[in-house]
C-alpha cells in the first residue's frame, strides 16, 4: 500500500508498505546486481548505512547461481541474509545492454550468456517465473529498453510490444502468486513506461499501462544516451499521466543532481550503480562536490572524506590512508569508498524527505545543488 504523507509542489513524501516492511519515500535503492554490493559490502553494512531497499538483477542471478538454486535455499532474502524489501529488475535492461548477444521476437528475447555463451530465452513468463523463484518483494515487468535516440517507427513498435508483454507479465504473476509452493505469494509487480525521448509516445503509453492497476510504475529507458535536459523534459511530461496513488520509479538514475531534479518532478524511487562504481575508483561524493582520492594533493590529507559525515569511513579514517589503500590495491580502500558513497546517497534521501515534510524542498534543493557545484573540497 502506498500512502502520500505530504506534497511540496510536485515532490511527494510517502510510505510504501510491503510484506518485507515499510519504505519511506523518496528512496534510493542500493544496487546489488548479483545479490551483493560490489566492493565487499555486506548486508550488515547496508543496515548500518540506512539502506531501505536492495536491488538485484534477474538476468544475472538466472545465469549464476541460477534462480532454482536461490529458490531451494529459501529465496533471495534468506540467501543473502537481508530482511528488508528487495526489488528485482526484470532482465529487460539486458535486452538493451547486451544488444550484441540477443535477438528480440514477439515471444521474448534470445540471449547468449555473457558468461559462457550458452543460449538463454527470456520472455515475460520466464522473467516472472525467475523473479518468483527469487521471491523478491517487487518484481519488474519484462520490457524492451529501446535506445534513447532510436527512430520513431522502431520506438512505436517496441512500446506496443512492451505493452503486450506487460499484460502477459501481470497474468503470469497472478498465476504464480496463487501457487502453494511460491515463497512470496505477495510479490508486487511494477510496470515500465517506455518511449525514448518522444513525449507523445511516452504519454500514450503511460495512459495505457495506468489502466492495468499495477502496484507501481517505473519510467525506463532514460540515462541511456540522451541529454539531462531531455531526461527532465520526459519525466516532467510523463509523471502527471501515471497514477498518483502508486509509487513512481525512475530506473537507473542517477547523479545526486538527477535525483534532486526528478524528486521535484514527482518521482519517488531511484537506483543507480554510480555510488558503488565511482567509489571503487576512488571518486567520492560530498556536499561540497566530488573528489578523486587518486589526486596527489590528498597524499598527506589527514581529514576525513567529508567533515561531519557519520559513515564508517569518515568516522575513523583519513583521506591519506584511504588513498594509500586504493593505490596499494587493498580491497579495504574500495570498501570504505563504496560505503561512504552509499551513505551519502541514503543520507541525501533522508534530507529530501525531511525537506518535503517541512515544505522547504525548493530551498533545500537549491542549497544542495549550489554546495555540490560551487563548494571547495
Amino acid at each position: 500500500m502506498y500512502k502520500i504523507l505530504k506534497k511540496d509542489g510536485r515532490a511527494k513524501r510517502a510510505e510504501f508498505t510491503t510484506v518485507h516492511g515499510t519504505v519511506q519515500t523518496p528512496v534510493f535503492m542500493n544496487v546489488g546486481t548479483v545479490a551483493a554490493i560490489k566492493g565487499a559490502v555486506a548486508t550488515s553494512d547496508l543496515e548500518q548505512i540506512g539502506t531501505q531497499i536492495e536491488l538485484s538483477n534477474t538476468y544475472h542471478l538466472h545465469v549464476r547461481p541460477g534462480d532454482q538454486v536461490v529458490k531451494k535455499l529459501g529465496g533471495l532474502h534468506k540467501f543473502m541474509s537481508w530482511d528488508k524489501p528487495i526489488l528485482t529488475d526484470s532482465g529487460g535492461f539486458q535486452v538493451f545492454s547486451l544488444s550484441s548477444l540477443r535477438k528480440i521476437k514477439e515471444e521474448g528475447v534470445y540471449f547468449n550468456s555473457h558468461i559462457d555463451g550458452r543460449k538463454i530465452f527470456m520472455g515475460p513468463e520466464e522473467s516472472m517465473q525467475i523473479q518468483s523463484n527469487l521471491a523478491s518483494t517487487i518484481a519488474m515487468a519484462f520490457d524492451e529498453c529501446a535506445p534513447a535516440l532510436a527512430e520513431r517507427d522502431y520506438v512505436e513498435k517496441s512500446v506496443a510490444r512492451t505493452t503486450r508483454w506487460l499484460a502477459r507479465c501481470k497474468a503470469e504473476m497472478q498465476r504464480l502468486n496463487s501457487l502453494p509452493d511460491t515463497i512470496n505469494q505477495n510479490q508486487l509487480l511494477f510496470g515500465i513506461n517506455q518511449g525514448a525521448i518522444y513525449e507523445d509516445i511516452r504519454i500514450e503509453h503511460a495512459k495505457e499501462i495506468s489502466q492495468m492497476d499495477l502496484d507501481g510504475y517505473a519510467i525506463g529507458g532514460l540515462a541511456v544516451g540522451e541529454t539531462h535536459e531531455d531526461m527532465y523534459r520526459i519525466i516532467e511530461a510523463v509523471t502527471p499521466y501515471l497514477p498518483e496513488d502508486k509509487p513512481t520509479y525512475l530506473m537507473g538514475v542517477g547523479t545526486p543532481a538527477n535525483i534532486l531534479e526528478a524528486v521535484d518532478r514527482g518521482v519517488d524511487f531511484f537506483d543507480c550503480v554510480y555510488p558503488s562504481r565511482n567509489g571503487r575508483h576512488g571518486h567520492l561524493y560530498t556536499n561540497l562536490g566530488k573528489i578523486n582520492l587518486f589526486n596527489a594533493k590528498y597524499e598527506l590529507d589527514d581529514r576525513p572524506i567529508e567533515e561531519g559525515c557519520q559513515c564508517p569511513a569518515c568516522r575513523r579514517y583519513s583521506r591519506a590512508y584511504i588513498r594509500h589503500l586504493l593505490k596499494a590495491k587493498e580491497m579495504l580502500g574500495m570498501r570504505l569508498c563504496v560505503l561512504h558513497n552509499l551513505y551519502f546517497y541514503n543520507t541525501m534521501m533522508t534530507e529530501i524527505r525531511d525537506a518535503i515534510d517541512r515544505g522547504e524542498y525548493q530551498a533545500y534543493k537549491k542549497r544542495k545543488l549550489d554546495g555540490m557545484m560551487n563548494g571547495q573540497v
